[in-house]
């Protein structure tokens, strides 16, 4: 239930109004705070414009306030409950605020959280989120609270309909949540097949990391780099040599690559890759090498305790 968030949250939608073009800026920005006080004022003005109280509920949604996000979109089911969209996104804020509270408080909500799904499954029939968040509903809640496994395959199956690289990841999930490997193995392939997306990619990768298959996991992502050619692949397949101590020199060969083809698209900091460049060494023996690139990454990020602790490891060897 957690990715409910991104899912109910990443379209954010952009106000035709002049007047409100700040407003459409800070969303775009990512400035939640700012866009919230803006939408505020606006909504004291004009309380009936429902875009406006949508992207209000947005923006506590971004900055977990699920009581402030519940509240605006529970107006614009009252007011439209016929739209699929919004019960979509109160069963998400819901769904995140009983994440958030103790077991018996999130027993009283989980039966909201159902309804408005099901019914946002049932006014839109490709809605493909909704059903993505049914599959997780249900697979995660115990049996006693409505868990159920046959129906998360159901709307994996109406997903498969939909989509069917949305279908086979759906199954993927459900069968690794299920412990049953095989079947989870083989519909992360399928999805691969029939899509190919590094989302697909990282899936299959994913799941043998979880699996403690690290060499699957790294064959996985060099077929994904040979086909995607992004350099952020180069860094993940180093990644896993340095966690699980395999094909230390090929992953210390990737990490270089990364480093020296980075660039600001590249979403993980050249401080993690000498991070893992220092833990490689380590596994490797060579003390010098070792702390020439843990005082690199501490360089560019003084204050994260992980490279701190890596440091005092390789202090005492």
């Amino acid at each position: 239930m957690r990715k409910f968030i991104y899912l109910l949250l990443f379209p954010v939608l952009a106000f035709s109004q002049t007047q409100l073009d700040s407003i459409d800026y800070f969303l775009k920005n990512k400035q939640f705070d700012k866009a919230e006080l803006q939408l505020i004022k606006y909504l004291k003005k004009s309380p009936n414009d429902l875009k406006g109280v949508e992207l209000l509920g947005d923006t506590y949604g971004h900055q977990k306030k699920w009581d402030d996000a519940i509240n605006n979109y529970k107006k614009l089911v009252d007011i439209n409950p016929n739209n699929a969209n919004y019960q979509f996104k109160y069963g998400g804020v819901l769904g995140m605020k009983a994440l958030a509270v103790n077991k018996i408080q999130a027993l009283g909500i989980i039966g909201d959280v159902k309804e408005a799904f099901t019914k946002a499954a049932e006014l839109d029939p490709k809605h493909i989120n909704t059903r993505w968040a049914l599959v997780e509903l249900y697979m995660q809640l115990p049996g006693f609270v409505g868990g159920s496994k046959s129906k998360a395959l159901h709307y994996a199956n109406e997903l498969q309909y939909l989509s069917k690289v949305d279908g086979y990841l759906a199954k993927g999930y459900i069968y690794e949540y299920d412990k049953e490997p095989e079947l989870a193995e083989k519909y992360y392939k399928m999805a691969i097949t029939e899509g190919g997306s590094l989302f697909c990619y990282d899936k299959l990768t994913t799941f043998y990391e979880k699996q403690k298959q690290p060499e699957k996991a790294i064959e996985t992502i060099e077929v994904a780099k040979e086909k995607h050619k992004r350099n952020a692949l180069h860094y993940q397949i180093g990644k896993v040599a340095a966690e699980y101590n395999i094909e230390l020199n090929k992953g210390e060969q990737y990490l270089q690559t990364y480093i020296k083809n980075y660039s600001t698209a590249d979403d993980v900091p050249i401080a993690w890759a000498n991070y893992r460049l220092a833990q490689i060494y380590k596994l490797k023996g060579n003390k010098n090498q070792a702390l020439k690139y843990i005082d690199l990454a501490l360089k560019e990020s003084p204050e994260t305790k992980s490279f701190k602790k890596e440091k005092n490891t390789i202090q005492f060897m």
